[in-house]
């Protein structure tokens, strides 16, 4: 068969699920390999890891048998999701890449609020700071967080843990914005791949049967 035929699609299709596949899985034990040494306590963040791991895993999973069996209910379903998944991403990472300081502050904020109060003693001690950022609106829970911080530095002076935030966020929401924007366009071509496949004719299948 030509590349562009039915085995063809079907091996690309494959292909990128495996893929899809592995990266759930590392996604899964790199959550596991943080929690068992220590690196992150934080249920949420954990469960959250795992959870996308498990996600994209089942989502590769379907699309799998459905490549494999030539399951139009599968590939249907597989591309819905997938093309639902791709227009969130690719939302998400044009943000990221968009995204100015005013705009980082608030979010540093509200992922801060988020947080366990055990996560932040964590990551004052690990950056060797205190409190996120001390402005107007944000006085009293950084006066609460300086007066908790355990860390190395508040015998001598701390900086706010917000101002060495935000000085590799920018680099850190290029990396981000970049890599989910890479994925989100090997999506496409996953639903691309799906539509393109799903209806195509199985060469060795009955030549009466429908699609």
């Amino acid at each position: 068969m030509v590349c562009g035929g039915f085995t063809c699609s079907k091996n690309a299709l494959c292909s990128l699920n495996v893929v899809y596949m592995m990266v759930g899985l590392l996604l899964i034990a790199v959550a596991a390999w943080g929690k068992g040494f220590g690196l992150v306590s934080s249920i949420h963040i954990i469960g959250g890891v795992i959870a996308v791991g498990v996600f994209l895993l089942l989502i590769a999973m379907v699309g799998l048998v459905g490549a494999v069996h030539h399951h139009q209910v599968m590939l249907f379903f597989y591309m819905v999701i997938l093309f639902i998944v791709f227009l969130f991403q690719f939302g998400v990472s044009c943000s990221c890449l968009a995204m100015n300081r005013g705009q980082q502050e608030t979010l540093l904020n509200s992922a801060w609020g988020m947080l366990h109060n055990r996560t932040k003693l964590e990551l004052e001690n690990k950056l060797n700071c205190c409190g996120l950022l001390d402005t107007n609106a944000t006085h009293a829970q950084f006066d609460l967080d300086v007066s908790t911080c355990n860390a190395p530095c508040k015998h001598t002076s701390c900086l706010q843990c917000g101002d060495m935030m935000l000085d590799h966020a920018s680099e850190v929401l290029k990396i981000l914005g970049g890599v989910g924007l890479f994925f989100s366009f090997t999506e496409i071509l996953g639903v691309w791949l799906a539509v393109r496949y799903r209806n195509q004719k199985d060469p060795r299948a009955n030549p009466s049967a429908f699609l």
